[in-house]
């Protein structure tokens, strides 16, 4: 098995071999979106990268399954600014686009505002302790679900409704690099619909549309926690939300658009 979810190609910069690890949880062909997600973030934390910045928001739609194959991931910068620009990821396959991505960078405040502190956000979801890592119910041997941990706090993958689930990257997202902050919260992000599912995962779809990920500050280590729940309609169009934290405290926050349809 593969020690990263992508190689990267020597003769092309652009150009990512996708692993075994990169894939989803139904389709022995396509990927989990947390993977290209996360790879997103890695060319666009790498373009005209800015001293004094930082990601504030990361906005990927998703347009289709994303293939098993090798992907081009290219970002440019499409708005300029003393304080803000916005830049724009595209990750492409042999048969066109499969996802794109924008994302804000910000302007750090220097020196730090002085802030009240009653207004700065709070909160902890504790680690879980002496428990074993839950594993994904998936069909496939190998794949995404095999490359990461799920400690759940409250909740599990056979429990139905909300969840408080930890998760951590065991490899890195690019082979020889080390998982940035953005890179672990974007791969960790698009499994806030699969941990606090409250649909049968046998009879129904809920596939995300997209993932959009708002990061009030850098995570801190290898850990983010996702305090996530969904809401579906009957009408068949949802939404996953998720309350992101650190082992330090709070992030930030995710959304997904769900498509929900009973399978078959």
């Amino acid at each position: 098995m593969a020690d990263a979810f992508y190689l990267p190609d020597p003769a092309d910069p652009n150009r990512f071999v996708s692993t075994e690890l990169t894939r989803g949880p139904w389709s022995p062909d396509a990927q989990h979106a947390g993977p290209p997600s996360a790879l997103l973030g890695h060319v666009i934390e790498r373009c005209e990268p800015r001293a004094g910045f930082q990601v504030g928001r990361v906005a990927v739609e998703i347009l289709g399954p994303v293939p098993l194959e090798p992907l081009t991931a290219q970002a440019k910068v499409v708005r300029s600014g003393r304080s803000v620009e916005l830049i724009e990821a595209t990750l492409s396959s042999e048969r066109g686009p499969v996802m794109r991505a924008n994302a804000w960078r910000l302007k750090l405040a220097e020196p730090a505002l002085d802030l009240p502190m009653e207004f700065l956000p709070t909160g902890h979801r504790s680690m879980p302790k002496g428990t074993e890592p839950a594993m994904f119910p998936s069909t496939q041997k190998i794949g995404f679900h095999t490359g990461i941990e799920y400690w759940f706090r409250t909740g599990s993958f056979s429990e139905p409704g909300p969840a408080i689930c930890w998760v951590r990257l065991k490899y890195p997202i690019v082979a020889g690099t080390t998982p940035s902050p953005l890179e672990r919260t974007l791969a960790a992000a698009d499994s806030g619909n699969g941990v606090s599912a409250v649909l049968d995962w046998s009879k129904y779809l809920f596939i995300n549309t997209d993932l959009t990920v708002t990061l009030h500050r850098q995570p801190v280590g290898e850990w983010i926690c996702l305090d996530a729940v969904t809401h579906p309609q009957p009408h068949g169009i949802g939404m996953a939300e998720s309350a992101l934290f650190d082992e330090t405290g709070p992030l930030g926050r995710s959304t997904q658009t769900l498509l929900l349809a009973p399978r078959g």
